[in-house]
């Protein structure tokens, strides 16, 4: 393939929109659990029980929505509830079967009980609060990771459409060049032993820390590997519009060749031609 001096303006042109539903199969069955619910004046720990009974996971979720509280919040505030009963520092599934009776206390002296009451009990539809609070919470960061596995699948059909599925490591981590380290990438060719092309692949439908976290990641990647490996970024989403200082100082790596090409989702036919002429050159 041909050296090649990228610029900003160029990447961001090749930009495009990446669209995911926020809804995934445990978002579902949550929403189902949360209309199969009956509308009372007054729920009882035989409630919760109910919840908890027929899908722990999924009620679990319910649960945390009825608290309006995010799993990192939640899931504290429920260890130092049992921090002094002497059964251990889990409080899902194992805890709960170990002793239901002392798990549906805790809940209730949390609040649980008079939060589904004071929730169901609202005008309008309560459901429709909690989906929200589903959407905005769990949602948000199933988007995040949906981009990402998408990106990561489009990135492998073509890598699969060039080598043989033994030539691709995903997901690993390689050696590094003086074989004494491994390193994280999303894709190492022909091996995660000895690579001779590392892939990372990078997708945003959000503004965040996210997008200068990926300078981190490259520059771990930049240092592990050798020398003469060749490494691509595949990256996406027409947020970078609004990062282009980070965005910036990737085409600065990339014009001082530790990145060699930087690629979009509309250069896919440039990704594989590059492919196929490393593949030649390598003799893989």
């Amino acid at each position: 393939m041909k050296r090649t001096r990228q610029k900003c303006e160029d990447i961001i042109a090749s930009l495009s929109r990446i669209e995911v539903s926020w809804m995934d199969g445990h978002a579902v069955k949550a929403i189902e659990m949360l209309r199969s619910i009956p509308a009372k004046k007054q729920y009882t720990e035989e409630d919760i029980m109910h919840l908890l009974d027929a899908d722990f996971q999924i009620g679990f979720t319910v649960i945390r929505l009825f608290m309006d509280q995010a799993k990192d919040e939640f899931v504290p505030n429920l260890r130092a509830a049992f921090a002094n009963d002497g059964i251990g520092k889990g409080v899902e599934v194992k805890r709960y079967r170990a002793d239901k009776a002392s798990y549906l206390e805790v809940l209730i002296k949390l609040g649980l009980t008079a939060k589904m009451t004071e929730v169901v009990n609202r005008p309008l539809h309560w459901s429709d609060q909690l989906i929200e609070r589903l959407k905005g919470g769990r949602g948000s960061a199933t988007k995040g990771q949906k981009r990402g596995r998408d990106m990561e699948d489009f990135v492998e059909s073509i890598l699969t459409s060039v080598f043989t599925k033994e030539q691709i490591a995903a997901r690993c981590r390689f050696t590094g060049a003086k074989g004494l380290s491994t390193e994280k990438a999303d894709f190492a060719v022909p091996s995660a032993k000895d690579p001779h092309i590392l892939i990372e692949v990078k997708a945003y439908g959000a503004t965040g820390s996210k997008q200068t976290d990926v300078l981190g990641d490259v520059s771990r990647i930049v240092e592990e590997k050798r020398n003469d490996t060749v490494f691509f970024l595949v990256t996406d989403g027409i947020t970078w519009k609004e990062r282009q200082n980070d965005l910036k100082k990737l085409i600065a790596l990339q014009n001082q060749g530790q990145i060699q090409k930087i690629y979009t989702k509309s250069m896919a036919a440039q990704l594989k031609a590059d492919l196929e002429s490393l593949k030649h050159s390598y003799g893989l």
